[in-house]
């Protein structure tokens, strides 16, 4: 019953974990690039100015788009004040004062507001030095006297201003808030003088100026009930204002970029609970760092435990917060791990009945967690959990000839947070050498246990991994017995017959209708997760053998052949979409072009095919049925003009009937869009194993296909009927001669048309389930599609509100690209997804206008026709596909 919060909210769930392959980095920042708040026409002038820099330093430093929207959503899940604490030390600001502000500028950029407390040690230093006045230090406090504390409080409120007027001129709106931020009384005033302990933190100033849009920049200095100005660390500072807001992260910004080992390493991470003694009576762990240390778990002891304290480089700031690998040293409390081998040695039997049952549906769930627990009672296995129970997994041990397997995981978001779900299976790693567990193979967080494993393999919509087996002939015996199972195998053959007749008797028991696979779910090892979610790898079948190099395997194996590349043969090649659909066969592995069909083109050589000597064909339908009857084609493409293909679909249901053969059918023209016999081809929206079990796919319009992806997120939130604006390059015409493609007419013009009843507009407002208004007009460009789509809200909401919807709901979406401006026509040219963008909200909070751009002739056409052509043959969904 592996069940698992979204991978999606692992915030440092990293360090020392093998990754997936990820995608190229220069995809990766403009999905999240967003505009803060509106500002003045200079500072927006100088934003556009260090944009530029920005997004360099950023692609150098952040992983792929999946860790930058996994952590983007994680840090936009709080309240703003919420993110982070910054401490910014005086060195930083007279060092490195450029890479410190690119980086707040950044954070700006995408919408988050950390609050920034700084000090300035070093110049206070230097200008005590130059007038004459030696700092003296007691247990490594300043002695401040009230010289020393005039010329800290002016140095304070220049670096202060500094700091401001630097982060304007990148176009960030910052406030300094200098005085009245921190309560204090004196710390002992016969010992360091004028120096504070603080009592309290104003943190309505802090929250008021980020609800205006302002980045909070505060100086170490405190005041007392009278109104004396009191001189306070930094660190300490920024500890109080830690304690005050509970944010997820508190960073350091350090110039040595975090702790360092014995040997001299940068310490990656340190999980408190676990390491913390251990470090401590380390003969290196000495002076600052051991200081360092024991602050840093006072502190996060006084925290939520998602918490988590970084000390980082200011220019590896992005790279710290928003990738798996991170960058400084990274402290959080984690959880120490307890483990039991009985039922007796977990300490209340309720609570672990309670952990069982929490992903369990149903009403006879209970009974099934009954009859688990009465199987373990009765059968040897190792549990291994932490304190708060926010993760637990059960390993039932080799035997048999049989591998150990991992019969249950259930990992809470907490536990996520916490890092608990990769300590758990770090101490698997340790104590079993080797281990098989399943997964359904419709599971999202494939990615997580593709990352775990070293190979795997599916069969009927099950998903088997295992790791450190390298034995030849275990492995293919372990495939073996995986495959003769219909369920999947757990490991262990009394195990199964076992749960199978627990599953029976609680069904039997509830009069409960689900079938009894249903029920065995429960100890099968199904992971589960909420709507913030990690990628949707993993989409398999018993076709191939899947290592975890593979995070996209394929679905079933209807039409696929093991021996030879799936036939097709497209039906109408003339036209743009034609062509580019020829030019991605020709490079996709396991697909090959047999015919195609044009009535202008027949007899002349088919140019763009590499892999065979094609010739065009004028096909009838008589051909097509006769073909179809011998076997002769996998899958038809229809790429015909609308109302002309239904002879040729014809044509295949009678070939169907005489030969029992049963090819795919994916037509392209807007003829079965409204036909419920056939499967609606919107991989994104549609569920993916309706395509998958399908044999005649209509393909969405292109149009259909961007505004249904703008619109959809927010349709449980629609207040009125949604209006979408589209603009077309003339591509979308076809080629053959119109208005709509002329380019003399559209030069230096715009055409509307259909402005009423568009096809498209019915297409969309079907699969939606919602009325929408549809506009469509041409312009000069050769291929792209711009929509900006105004949507009436029920609710209030924020941009932001709005633009985490959209996150969450295409997280490991591999097409589709959520922006923060309005995406651009030009930069979709070309590619094969979706962006969607602008987010824009009116002052009332109650519409938006989103904006999304497409490329018509490829995810709006032959991109997504190749989608559901892999989906319905059994082959990876992306296969032969260049994703965003």
């Amino acid at each position: 019953m592996l069940s698992a919060c979204a991978v999606a909210l692992r915030a440092g769930a990293r360090r020392s974990v093998r990754r997936l392959p990820t995608r190229s980095r220069v995809a990766a920042l403009p999905a999240t690039l967003r505009r803060a708040r509106p500002f003045s026409s200079s500072a927006a002038r100088a934003t556009d100015l260090s944009t530029r820099g920005m997004i360099v330093q950023t692609l150098s430093s952040v992983g792929s788009k999946r860790e930058v929207q996994q952590y983007l959503s994680l840090f936009t899940s709080v309240s703003s004040q919420r993110f982070a604490v910054i401490k910014v030390g005086g060195a930083i600001l007279t060092e490195y004062l450029d890479e410190l502000c690119s980086s707040l500028a950044f954070l700006y950029t995408v919408g988050l507001y950390p609050v920034i407390v700084h000090g300035a040690g070093p110049q206070l230093n230097n200008l005590l030095e130059q007038a004459g006045v030696e700092p003296q230090f007691e247990e490594g406090i300043r002695v401040t006297d009230a010289k020393t504390l005039r010329v800290a409080r002016d140095l304070f409120l220049q670096e202060n201003l500094n700091l401001v007027n630097k982060l304007e001129e990148k176009g960030v709106h910052a406030q300094p808030l200098t005085t009245g931020m921190f309560r204090a009384e004196y710390l002992n005033k016969e010992k360091w003088g004028l120096v504070g302990k603080i009592t309290g933190v104003n943190k309505q100033s802090i929250e008021t100026a980020i609800n205006n849009g302002y980045l909070p920049i505060l100086t170490s200095m405190a005041e007392t009930d009278d109104g004396q100005i009191l001189n306070v660390n930094a660190d300490v500072a920024a500890a109080e204002l830690a304690r005050a807001l509970e944010p997820l992260k508190v960073v350091y910004l350090s110039e040595k970029g975090g702790l360092s080992d014995a040997a001299g390493q940068k310490i990656s991470a340190i999980n408190l609970d676990e390491e913390y003694d251990h470090l401590m009576s380390q003969s290196w762990v000495k002076y600052g760092t051991r200081l360092k240390i024991k602050e840093i778990k006072e502190l996060l002891d006084t925290l939520p435990r998602a918490t988590s304290v970084a000390i980082i480089h200011p220019g590896e700031l992005q790279k710290e917060l928003f990738t798996d690998s991170g960058a400084g040293t990274l402290i959080r409390r984690g959880s120490k791990l307890l483990s039991a081998t009985s039922l007796s040695e977990f300490k209340d039997i309720d609570a672990l009945k309670s952990v069982l049952i929490r992903d369990r549906e149903g009403p006879d769930a209970m009974a099934t967690v009954d009859k688990y627990l009465e199987f373990l009672g009765e059968n040897s296995f190792k549990a291994y959990y932490d304190e708060s129970m926010n993760a637990l997994a059960v390993v039932l041990p080799a035997s048999n000839g049989r591998q150990a397997t991992l019969a249950t995981l259930t990992i809470t978001k907490s536990g996520w947070l916490t890092n608990v779900a990769d300590n758990v299976f770090t101490a698997l790693r340790k104590e079993h050498p080797q281990l098989v567990w399943t997964v359904k193979e419709d599971d999202e967080n494939l990615a997580w246990f593709f990352d775990k494993a070293d190979g795997s393999i599916t069969r009927n919509g099950s998903v088997m991994f295992w790791y450190g087996i390298e034995n030849g002939d275990e492995v293919v015996k372990l495939m073996k017995d995986f495959t003769q199972n219909g369920r999947g195998m757990l490991g262990d053959s009394n195990l199964e017959s076992r749960l199978h007749r627990a599953a029976n008797a609680a069904s039997a028991a509830n009069n409960s209708a689900k079938p009894v696979a249903q029920q065995a779910r429960a100890y099968s090892t199904l992971a589960r997760r909420p709507v913030l979610s990690a990628p949707a790898f993993g989409r398999t079948s018993g076709r191939t053998f899947v290592t975890q190099t593979n995070p996209n395997p394929p679905y079933g194996k209807k039409n696929a052949s093991k021996d030879r590349p799936a036939r097709i043969a497209l039906i109408g090649a003339r036209g743009f979409t034609g062509q580019e659909l020829i030019r991605l066969l020709d490079s996709h592995p396991n697909m090959d072009l047999r015919h195609v069909s044009s009535r202008e083109l027949a007899g002349t050589t088919l140019e763009g095919y590499n892999k065979r000597d094609v010739v065009y064909e004028n096909l009838s339908p008589e051909d097509v049925r006769e073909m179809e009857q011998r076997g002769d084609i996998d899958c038809w493409v229809m790429a015909l003009p609308n109302g002309v293909c239904k002879p040729f679909v014809d044509a295949v249901y009678e070939g169907r009937q005489d030969s029992g053969h049963k090819s795919v059918i994916v037509d392209l023209s807007a003829d079965y869009r409204f036909d419920n016999t056939w499967t609606y081809g919107l991989p994104e929206l549609v569920p993916r194993a309706n395509i998958a079990e399908a044999t005649q796919i209509a393909n969405p319009g292109c149009y259909a296909t961007a505004a249904q992806l703008g619109i959809a997120p927010l349709v449980p939130f629609l207040g009125g009927m949604p209006h979408i604006f589209g603009v077309s390059g003339y591509s979308g015409a076809g080629t053959k001669p119109s208005p709509k493609n002329d380019v003399n007419l559209l030069t230096g013009n715009i055409i509307p048309y259909s402005l009423t009843g568009h096809i498209h507009e019915r297409e969309v407002s079907a699969q939606l389930g919602a009325q929408v208004a549809f506009i469509p007009h041409v312009a000069v460009w050769f291929r792209g599609i711009h929509h900006t789509i105004s949507i009436p809200l029920n609710k209030t909401m924020t941009s932001r509100d709005i633009r985490q919807i959209y996150q969450d709901r295409y997280a490991g979406e591999k097409l589709v690209k959520v922006v923060g401006e309005a995406p651009l026509v030009k930069n979709i040219s070309g590619k094969h997804g979706v962006e969607i963008g602008g987010f824009e909200v009116d002052k009332a909070g109650k519409r938006v206008v989103v904006c999304a751009t497409i490329d018509n002739l490829l995810k709006g056409a032959a991109t997504q026709c190749l989608q559901n052509m892999n989906l319905a043959l059994g082959y990876a969904e992306y296969e032969g596909i260049p994703v965003m």
